[in-house]
């Protein structure tokens, strides 16, 4: 922060051209993922897979960066009429919810016929309602119910080339998790090993990309390193709910 947007930041004067232009580039930078999320749409239906996940890939470096850097230039403060956080949870609904679900069903991962178009359609409620309720993240920064990852679902069933069956049990299993009041990390907020989560969700992410390079024979040991980071993930996040469950507002 320079030493002018500091002296505003603490004497609440009106924010400089310079600082409102970087609000808007963030903006700028967050509503890309609408973008993407189209490109991996068209890769999709060109037959394309890879590069939609590797769109998908990019959309979720967009997500864990965009917060981080509103946080810093003030946007909120600096841009108050407009909603960043609505942009952001337009376009994780998008990139997270939508596009992969659609990936599933155009590739066929699903069931054919109507069963497919169903199993497709549950997800996108599900997480309708994840995006709109009013507690979806807790007060110590977790997702409450599962956090429609509906990308890292596509990445693993397009990656490992799972079963129909497989991949019904796995949405239908998931769709039921986002009713169920589970604290799930964040890892970029959630105060409790926040660097190590950070740590480990930058290595999945490298598990993610190597996965893609090697597509369609991911290495063994790859695959086990990636997965392990979501059992951990599951894991720390059942032990945050038992060790301070979610309790609604009076």
């Amino acid at each position: 922060m320079t030493a002018v947007t500091a002296a505003e930041a603490s004497s609440g004067a009106p924010a400089s051209r310079q600082l409102r232009a970087a609000g808007w580039l963030l903006h700028t930078y967050t509503a890309s993922g609408t973008a993407i999320a189209f490109g991996a749409l068209v890769a999709t239906v060109a037959g394309n897979e890879v590069v939609a996940l590797w769109l998908l890939f990019a959309a979720l470096v967009v997500d864990g960066t965009d917060g981080l850097l509103a946080r810093r230039l003030r946007v909120s403060q600096t841009i108050p009429g407009f909603d960043g956080a609505r942009l952001d949870d337009i376009v994780d609904y998008i990139t997270y919810c939508f596009v992969p679900v659609f990936m599933l069903w155009n590739g066929g991962y699903l069931p054919e016929g109507p069963v497919g178009a169903v199993l497709a359609v549950v997800p996108l409620l599900a997480s309708s309602y994840q995006f709109c309720r009013v507690d979806a993240k807790t007060d110590d920064n977790c997702f409450l119910g599962f956090p429609s990852y509906w990308n890292v679902v596509a990445l693993y069933v397009i990656v490992l080339g799972l079963s129909d069956a497989v991949v019904a049990t796995i949405l239908l299993v998931c769709a039921v998790l986002v009713f169920v009041p589970v604290k799930y990390l964040y890892p970029s907020k959630t105060r409790v090993h926040r660097v190590l989560n950070l740590v480990l969700a930058g290595a999945w992410l490298v598990t993610y990309a190597l996965m893609l390079v090697q597509y369609p024979e991911a290495h063994p040991l790859v695959v086990a390193v990636s997965l392990a980071y979501v059992v951990y993930y599951v894991g720390a996040s059942v032990w945050m709910t038992v060790r301070n469950p979610h309790r609604a507002a009076a």
